[in-house]
């Protein structure tokens, strides 16, 4: 049932966790300096890879999934399902707009992945999949991303989760308006592939 002041604890519940700025955390920690001065400068596990940190990109990836996973779960503990679609996109305002760092974050990926596992793990399974075979073809990162985010609320649609299809179409556009500037390289055809430098 909607309530008002139920979305609203989950919206600032999802947020305050995916705000958390793990990248740059991690980053910090290992020793490489600001993650925002580093390649694209995103707080992602991607972006921190980019430092030869394998060990803070592991940690920004595991931990960034687990905010959005937490953010889902405590939703849906206290407020139900809608609550729990509700603070999914709030963990991904947080983790892209995150107050701390200016409203300077990640790309959302990380965090979508861990939203989806725990809104609705086949979702995520076959958009996982659907990621593993166009970085096979393709071997570009962020098309793969691209297009495991626009999956997601089709795969939703499918196995008729309605509410987390609308959740996670809001998502997939946000993912997609982090990704703007890949796009951009998308369309011009310059858009590095793995294991090839930008």
């Amino acid at each position: 049932m909607f309530s008002w002041p139920e979305t609203a604890y989950a919206i600032v519940l999802g947020y305050l966790l995916g705000s958390i700025p793990f990248g740059f955390i991690f980053t910090r920690l290992s020793g490489a300096g600001d993650i925002r001065a580093v390649g694209s400068g995103a707080t992602g596990a991607t972006n921190v890879l980019r430092t030869g940190k394998y060990a803070a990109a592991a940690a920004t990836l595991i931990f960034d999934a687990a905010k959005g996973a937490a953010a889902v779960l405590i939703a849906a503990h206290f407020w139900g399902e809608i609550a729990a679609a509700v603070a999914a996109i709030g963990a991904i305002l947080g983790h892209l707009f995150p107050v701390w760092l200016g409203f300077k974050g990640g790309k959302g990926v990380a965090t979508s992945l861990g939203i989806l596992l725990t809104l609705y793990w086949p979702v995520a399974l076959a958009s996982l999949a659907a990621w593993l075979i166009v970085v096979a073809i393709s071997r570009i990162s962020s098309l793969a991303a691209l297009v495991a985010a626009v999956a997601a609320p089709f795969f939703m649609f499918l196995w008729g989760q309605k509410t987390f299809a609308v959740a996670t179409l809001v998502i997939a556009l946000l993912v997609l308006i982090a990704h703007r500037d890949n796009i951009r390289r998308l369309l011009a055809g310059t858009e590095p592939r793995i294991g090839k430098s930008k």
